[in-house]
């Protein structure tokens, strides 16, 4: 990958190239896996050495990292490699352990950020470091809820933050271990435009094979880095297996990854680009008039069904709708996937139409 972006804020003050890569293990396993790795990544454009040390699991009994023990081996590994360091911390005593250990970067991992209460801690606990911090989104589509983590560091008078984009939890059985919901760190980062926007594409995948089209994604959406888990034995790791591959991998991904200039001053560019966005406006204007119409109807369906006291939810009748519309979608190369995300909100936004005239 070649430098083509100034980078935003802290990542251009230390000398940090674009795209900034942070890769390493998932947790820390042993002295030897950590340097082991570290001396492979030494040799790719790997910047920020990554290494849990606390790994809290989703239940129980599986391994939960080594603690504090893996700060030492993370010193090290800095110490003969050069690598900036980074791990997750999830309370005021990580916090201290890891100011202690002089690890570079911190971050804020999806389960802390879910609460309010342990971000403050964390952001009392960082009151006016200039060590960097990255935030991952929360563990579900939470767009509120990630900006008030940001904000709350912001208060706390850290100025060196970055947000990690690690996708979303989700009920629905999707290819991606957690949807990655682009539309909801670009509006992130229409708030926070000087906010470094990193992608975590392994917790993204849960499998190895799809990592490179998601950091692909990243880069043509001017993400500004990327955290990739890696080890020089993904199989035999001892968490989240799946979804690690190996700096030789990593090394070859860096190679293939095409970075986007981020605009043309050519003329012709520029001319097609604003011809092909006013068709798109044009045809979103029409999409939205059409949504209006449905809803009028919807509105008369409403109220014929209050007049004979049937429900509002017709279970047969929606099955056909989506059945249908998935069959007319693939016509037009649309997925499963999105007419169903499409689907289920027209059908919502119908649904509390006809409660209003319903309950009315």
């Amino acid at each position: 990958m070649e430098n083509s972006k100034n980078l935003r804020t802290w990542l251009d003050a230390f000398g940090l190239q674009h795209p900034l890569v942070i890769a390493g293990p998932c947790s820390a396993e042993t002295e030897a896996q950590v340097l082991k790795i570290a001396h492979q990544l030494k040799e790719t454009d790997t910047t920020v050495l990554r290494a849990g040390i606390w790994k809290p699991r989703t239940r129980p009994g599986n391994f939960e990292g080594v603690g504090a023990l893996g700060l030492k081996w993370l010193q090290k590994a800095k110490q003969e490699t050069g690598l900036l360091t980074t791990t997750e911390v999830a309370n005021a005593h990580h916090v201290e352990l890891a100011l202690k250990h002089d690890i570079d970067i911190l971050w804020i991992g999806a389960r802390t950020t879910v609460s309010p209460f342990i971000v403050q801690e964390l952001a009392d606990a960082l009151q006016g470091t200039d060590k960097p911090v990255l935030i991952k989104n929360p563990v579900n589509p939470d767009l509120p809820l990630w900006l008030g983590a940001v904000e709350r560091f912001y208060e706390a008078n850290v100025k060196n933050l970055g947000v990690i984009h690690r996708g979303f939890s989700t009920y629905e059985k999707t290819r991606y271990r957690n949807n990655p919901e682009w539309q909801i760190p670009i509006d992130l980062q229409n708030r926070f435009p000087d906010l470094p926007l990193i992608l975590d594409p392994s917790h993204i995948a849960g499998r190895r094979d799809i990592i490179f089209d998601l950091c692909q994604t990243a880069l043509d959406l001017n993400y500004d880095g990327l955290m990739i888990e890696t080890h020089y034995d993904p199989d035999n790791a001892w968490s989240d297996a799946k979804q690690q591959i190996t700096p030789a991998t990593l090394d070859q991904m860096t190679v293939d990854l095409r970075i986007r200039k981020t605009e043309s001053e050519e003329v012709a560019f520029k001319n097609q680009l604003n011809t092909f966005r006013t068709q798109i406006d044009v045809i979103d204007h029409k999409i939205v008039e059409m949504l209006g119409k449905r809803m009028q109807i919807a509105d008369k369906i409403g109220g014929i069904k209050k007049q004979n006291n049937v429900a509002i939810l017709q279970n047969k009748r929606w099955n056909e709708i989506l059945g249908k519309m998935i069959l007319d979608g693939e016509e037009q190369n649309l997925s499963e996937e999105f007419i169903l995300r499409i689907y289920k909100a027209i059908h919502q936004e119908s649904i509390n139409h006809q409660k209003k005239i319903v309950n009315s």
